[in-house]
């Protein structure tokens, strides 16, 4: 085990709405979706129609730029329901699920006994691919490449995040081991397992074999993989890292001594409009609506959000968890219009610099909303972006590069190593407002049209 890696720019978000350490199961609902929407890059081609009868495995679609990806129903049931929009984009399947979840026979298998191009094609064929992501651009791993390094990260510091030590506490270390004996196979490089150095980790993660474990310390963006990339193996013109999180080395695992795929996954439904935060053993795709009933929406008008605060995604009362997501996060809007406005004392209002007087508690957790708080305004360098920004790159620069379409720049300043959520947290702090996650996926569509 490496040393402690420390993290110094960045910033702890404190909010108010913390999972409790409590794990619910409830029944399956009634309704998974998942939406091709969701994955960057990809022309879906449907495979089934409403009516069909489907097993936990069984393919929904493919990609019609790589015929080999395709992405099956996490559970077993009836196509209800194809939901598409102009142009007919595809944009969900709906399954009515079976009571209880059906498997498709996948065939068990040792992946210490598999060649690369064996484990390869297993994934390919279970419908798991899409569980691995690249970088450069964010996107699902390209099978025909060799990533330079593989990596997983065992921690989130995001806002409320998901404890990750408590969702994996239970697993199977067999299983997880499986898993990892399966990864490490995909690269002629090194696997990392990034775990956080500032406290006692699960045993899952620290008795891991074949793999480098490193520990990173510091406020958010440490858990983020583009951070832990960028400061172990950071991508160049060319190179390529695969990444995918601990859970999903699970269903892999799963995969191979138990022949079939189990999209179960355990997620954190946390924010302060929420009267029971607490922790749901669930499926990917699931239907929110009983997770939202059984923890309580508090009154007034709320924002749902599949993932976190920063990066998520808004949906419905009755929309699906996203496919990577694992948490469900539900703050107030932020319609209401605010008396003296900054003139106020704001000691209920969080604040990066010393403008309101909350500075003076440093431990205080707080209630935000969606209230940007102001219109977008003059992009003025203030400083502001590099100190939540650990990475080894110009935030302000590269943002400029890309509003003005210079791709040799782009490149020079390190485009090939951010995706949205990377610029998040210089997003929150800005004083001018600027939509940085957009530009920064305006700019990965650019580079990205310009290599093909």
């Amino acid at each position: 085990m490496s040393e402690c890696i420390k993290i110094k720019n960045g910033l702890n978000i404190q909010l108010t709405g913390e999972a409790n350490k409590l794990l619910s199961d409830l029944p399956l609902p009634e309704v998974f979706a998942i939406k091709p929407s969701e994955f960057t890059g990809i022309s879906p081609k449907i495979l089934v129609k409403p009516g069909d009868e489907v097993l936990a495995g069984s393919p929904l679609f493919f990609d019609k730029n790589n015929e080999f990806i395709i992405f099956c129903s996490p559970v077993s049931g009836e196509i209800i329901e194809v939901v598409r929009a102009e142009k007919r984009k595809l944009l969900e399947i709906k399954i009515l699920a079976d009571k209880e979840i059906k498997y498709l026979d996948l065939g068990k298998s040792n992946p210490a006994e598999l060649s690369r191009d064996g484990i390869i094609d297993a994934l390919l064929k279970g419908g798991l691919w899409p569980l691995i992501r690249q970088r450069p651009f964010g996107i699902i791993a390209n099978h025909t490449e060799i990533p330079k390094s593989i990596f997983i990260s065992a921690f989130d510091t995001n806002p409320l995040a998901p404890d990750i030590d408590f969702i994996m506490q239970g697993e199977n270390q067999e299983t997880f081991q499986t898993g990892l004996n399966a990864i490490i196979k995909l690269t002629n490089g090194n696997t990392h397992l990034n775990i956080n150095g500032a406290k006692e980790t699960a045993s899952i993660f620290r008795n891991s074999r074949g793999v480098i474990i490193n520990k990173f310390s510091g406020p958010h963006p440490a858990g983020n993989i583009g951070v832990q990339i960028n400061h172990i193996d950071p991508i160049n013109k060319g190179e390529v890292v695969w990444y995918l999180n601990p859970q999903d080395v699970l269903v892999i695992g799963k995969l191979f001594s138990e022949g079939r795929y189990d999209a179960s996954r355990i997620i954190a439904l946390t924010g302060s409009q929420v009267s029971s935060p607490k922790y749901y053993k669930t499926v990917i795709g699931t239907s929110v609506k009983s997770i939202l009933n059984d923890g309580g929406l508090k009154a007034g008008e709320n924002r749902i959000i599949s993932g976190n605060v920063l990066s998520g995604s808004q949906i419905q009362e009755d929309g699906f968890l996203g496919y990577y997501d694992t948490q469900i996060t539900v703050i107030p809007e932020g319609h209401e219009s605010e008396f003296m406005g900054w003139l106020a004392p704001g000691l209920e209002k969080f604040s990066m610099s010393r403008t309101f007087f909350s500075w003076l508690n440093s431990k205080k957790k707080y209630n935000l909303n969606t209230n940007l708080h102001g219109e977008e305004r003059p992009f003025v360098v203030t400083g502001q972006y590099e100190k939540v920004f650990p990475m080894d790159i110009y935030p302000v620069q590269l943002l400029k590069s890309i509003l003005i379409e210079d791709i040799e720049m782009m490149e020079q300043l390190g485009i090939y190593e951010v995706v949205e959520e990377d610029f998040a947290l210089c997003e929150f702090v800005c004083t001018s407002k600027i939509k940085s996650q957009e530009i920064i996926k305006r700019g990965i569509e650019i580079i990205q049209k310009e290599l093909n």
